[in-house]
């Protein structure tokens, strides 16, 4: 029975009692007993196991919206906090650049950023202007933006993997009147500068080689070094609800969407994770991933700029060099995504892996097959795992440690924190709804679509979407909890346990159904990968013509073809039921990943149906598997297999 029922009738049953006029004390253990033998048990079994975890997260809600609503008092934005820490202590050391060693103390970082205002500003950009910053992880990223802040001006942070349509693209879609690049992209910007536009003013910060840039481009680095290192005198009419830069999210069709960023929401990420995993001014955090996501933006650089922590930078994520970095720098917290702890597992055991300081890896994706081996190999004491996009309202965090979990809702108290999930066609990823027209929440146990309410005026609740308005129109559905509302559509699949504890399942677009059952590709990826030790995996339907549905097919990358695939799919059929069983299997030197190592799917699907291909299983409509094509990495190598 529902926890409903079970009170109305341990209710009903205190009060018949009370009538025939049965003392109280047998009422009340009778009125207990009913509830109890009418399923309230299970209610009572939720709060004894999760009445501390949620008290502890509601701490930290509470914590977060008090910081907030004083901040949005005081009119502050994230310059004005970065002030006051630089006020605190500045002449700690604020930001480490592995690569050169050199240390930028909060003054310096500050300074730097002043004259990154002061100069655009005199250069005539003023309040929502946007400028595009292309270019690898450094401390100057990080003072660039924060300049542009100071005088109202927003960043739009570009990937520095893009190249050609796709660079302009999100270049162009910003709005952006200038680009700032780094020395070490100047082929990529002189690639487009003539789709660039006539009127986009160039900026190239670092290595400054005239016979590889375009012509206009001026040299930032000496113009900023002779600019006024003061507090710029124009303070712009910003608030915590006004956009600080964008951000653009990978997505799972089409080019990148630019995601806003306000000054509450950069705060309220930071704040969650400074809160949630007890950080403290005197950490060091280790900073491997790129500066143009919110994971290495927000959740590690908003760390430095909010609340005073040291964060060292390195360019790029080297698994052999990972421990070493840790134990010279003393880092206390890491960041993560799941395949760097993957890639860490994949290493031979070297003494620095142990010698280090670190107590908390904060990230996500981290998968339930090689958590606890993550935990007790490197003797990592807590795992910070949680689950958010940069534009979403529905963030949540796993604050105990528990194995694959992302995060958790409370079961006892679920409408503090209105996020729910709820069910949804499984092929359309359509809202199924009610004969109200409401959506359906999910029971524990069923997947569901999180969603999250929307309230504009609760910062930590409101949605601000995209640059393109129909790209913001596609996220919101009406009518979820209630009637006349609006709530956040993730686009991601999650299950929810009895305890209330939230599992990553799939993003809507990365699952595909075969043989009439739909197959997670998160799933099969992680079982393969783990067969395989810890091989990147892509995995993905294919559609084949005159078959219903999409045959699965495994990018794997194997450089030395030592895959064996007859030994893999004798594998397979222990561990993967029929229909998830991979149709076809793709050998590839490697497999490509996005800078959060988020596979390249739609890229592979893109291609040609098979690319040096060995089927494994059997496909309706061949009229007989035909033999292993040679594995040939040749981009003219292909095999594409006849359907009849």
């Amino acid at each position: 029975m529902h926890a409903v029922g079970a009170c109305t009738a341990s209710l009903g049953s205190l009060g018949l009692m009370r009538f025939f006029g049965v003392p109280w004390s047998w009422s009340l253990a009778a009125s207990l007993g009913v509830y109890i033998g009418s399923g309230g048990w299970r209610l009572l079994r939720v709060v004894f196991k999760t009445a501390l975890r949620d008290l502890f997260g509601l701490s930290v809600l509470l914590r977060v919206k008090y910081k907030l609503r004083r901040h949005q008092k005081a009119k502050n934005t994230i310059p004005k906090m970065f002030q006051d820490v630089v006020c605190r202590h500045p002449d700690k050391v604020a930001l480490i650049y592995e690569a050169t060693g050199e240390k930028w103390t909060f003054r310096w970082l500050d300074e730097y950023s002043n004259a990154v205002a002061n100069y655009f500003y005199q250069q005539g950009f003023r309040l929502g202007d946007v400028i595009a910053i292309f270019m690898e992880s450094r401390p100057e990223f990080v003072g660039l933006w924060l300049g542009m802040a100071k005088v109202g001006i927003e960043a739009a942070l570009i990937n520095f993997n893009l190249r050609l349509d796709s660079l302009v693209y999100c270049v162009t879609t910003s709005g952006a009147k200038a680009v700032i690049f780094g020395g070490e992209l100047s082929s990529a910007i002189s690639e487009v500068n003539g789709m660039l536009g006539k009127n986009m003013a160039k900026y190239c910060s670092g290595d400054y080689n005239p016979d590889v840039i375009p012509v206009e481009t001026r040299h930032l680095d000496p113009l900023l070094s002779t600019a006024s290192k003061l507090p710029p005198n124009q303070v712009p009419v910003k608030g915590l609800d006004d956009r600080l830069f964008y951000i653009y999210t990978s997505g799972t069709t089409g080019m990148p969407k630019a995601a806003i960023v306000v000054h509450s929401r950069y705060y309220r990420i930071a704040a969650f994770g400074y809160y949630a995993y007890k950080m403290h001014p005197d950490d060091i955090l280790y900073n491997c991933l790129p500066l143009y996501h919110s994971a290495g933006n927000i959740m590690g650089v908003g760390q430095c700029l909010i609340h005073g922590l040291t964060v060292v930078i390195r360019k790029k994520f080297s698994a052999s060099r990972f421990w070493d970095d840790c134990t010279k720098y003393k880092c206390t917290i890491i960041q993560y995504i799941g395949e760097i702890c993957r890639y860490l597992l994949n290493q031979p055991v070297r003494e620095s892996e142990t010698q280090h300081c670190v107590r908390l890896a904060v990230g996500n994706g981290l998968r339930p097959t090689i958590w606890e081996d993550f935990t007790k190999r490197f003797r990592i004491k807590q795992i910070g795992e949680f689950y958010g996009a940069t534009e979403c309202n529905c963030s949540i965090a796993n604050l105990d440690g528990k194995v694959g979990a992302c995060g958790f809702n409370s079961r006892i108290l679920p409408s503090v924190y209105p996020i729910r999930l709820v069910k949804v066609n499984e092929d359309t990823m359509e809202l199924i709804r009610d004969s109200r027209g409401l959506c359906i929440p999910c029971r524990p146990g069923e997947p569901g679509l999180l969603v999250g309410q929307i309230n504009q005026q609760d910062p930590l609740r409101r949605f601000d979407g995209y640059v393109s308005e129909s790209a913001t129109n596609k996220k919101i559905a009406y009518n979820v909890f209630e009637k006349g509302d609006q709530a956040y559509l993730s686009g991601d699949v999650l299950v929810m346990d009895e305890l209330g504890y939230m599992y990553f399942k799939d993003r809507s677009g990365d699952t595909f159904r075969w043989r009439g059952e739909n197959v997670s590709t998160t799933e099969v990826e992680g079982i393969l990968s783990h067969i395989l030790n810890q091989t990147d995996v892509a995995v993905y339907g294919v559609e084949v013509p005159g078959v219903e549905g999409k045959a699965g097919m495994a990018a794997i990358a194997d450089p030395k073809a030592k895959v064996n695939p007859n030994v893999l799919y004798q594998e397979l059929q222990k561990v993967l039921p029929p229909y998830a069983r991979p149709i076809f299997l793709r050998f590839l030197p490697q497999v490509d990943t996005t800078g959060t190592s988020v596979s390249y799917v739609n890229y592979l699907q893109a291609g040609p149906l098979c690319v040096s291909v060995i089927i494994l299983g059997w496909v309706p409509g061949l009229s007989h598997p035909p033999p292993p094509p040679p594995r040939d990495w040749e981009p003219h190598a292909l095999c594409v297999l006849s359907i009849r």
